[in-house]
């Protein structure tokens, strides 16, 4: 009985460790949001000799207010996937378009917190994407729609007309749509 029970536990073991050895995430650009998984057996990569002129709609807010902004998010995992594929960071020129209800996501802390009860958690993140040089706006019509005011916005996120004509006009130069 006691060897039986001792092949359990080992079995046990064994299959916990075979679950918790998950790669490191890597965040190049980045650095404390947007972790990705360094895919060194990948077949299809981004191609480093070209320049990336990307659109980034954002317009979701389904996680919890305590958390940063999935969407957010994913717009920093896309700029360190394509780095850590061997996209020069000199080639990415990203825009990311703030509207429906992720407009929430850009009041200051006093406003995020008058309405939700808990700090920004997306402030952080603003920060590092101005910081490398990522363009944010957000739709001037979802601010009046959401009554969201104006003067209390994280100062990193500019105002545009509109969700619509920003994405329309990028895209008439060249910048690919995403939508998250």
């Amino acid at each position: 009985m006691i060897q039986k029970n001792s092949f359990a536990f080992a079995l046990l073991l064994v299959s916990c460790f075979a679950f918790a050895q998950e790669p490191p995430r890597v965040n190049p650009i980045i650095k404390k949001f947007g972790g990705v998984f360094e895919i060194p057996y990948a077949v299809e990569k981004p191609d480093p000799s070209l320049f990336y002129k990307i659109v980034i709609e954002v317009q979701d807010m389904r996680n919890k207010p305590e958390e940063v902004n999935w969407a957010l998010n994913n717009s920093a995992r896309l700029i360190n996937l394509h780095v850590m594929g061997g996209v020069p960071f000199d080639h990415l020129d990203v825009v990311i378009v703030i509207h429906g209800e992720a407009t929430y996501a850009v009041m200051n802390n006093e406003a995020f917190k008058a309405k939700y009860k808990v700090n920004n958690p997306n402030l952080e993140l603003f920060k590092e994407l101005q910081a490398a040089g990522i363009k944010m706006f957000v739709c001037g019509q979802s601010l009046i729609n959401r009554e969201v005011d104006h003067n209390k916005l994280a100062p990193e996120v500019k105002i545009a007309t509109s969700m619509i004509t920003t994405m329309t006009t990028h895209m008439m130069k060249g910048y690919v749509p995403l939508r998250f």
